[in-house]
């Protein structure tokens, strides 16, 4: 299975915040981690998102 690494920076988002989200989908595929943030009702979950689908 390959392995994708992101790494975001400049964004306004408290680190708290975003590893709320983070912790939600690690571990799962690419297609359950968006799924799951899209359904996610969080401002956090966007930018998570967005960063999923560049990796």
């Amino acid at each position: 299975m390959a392995e994708a690494k992101a790494i975001l920076r400049h964004v306004r988002l408290a680190p708290r915040k975003a590893r709320l989200i983070v912790d939600m989908v690690r571990g799962r595929n690419a297609a359950e981690a968006l799924a799951v943030l899209k359904y996610t009702p969080r401002s956090a979950a966007r930018v998570v998102e967005q960063l999923l689908f560049s990796a």
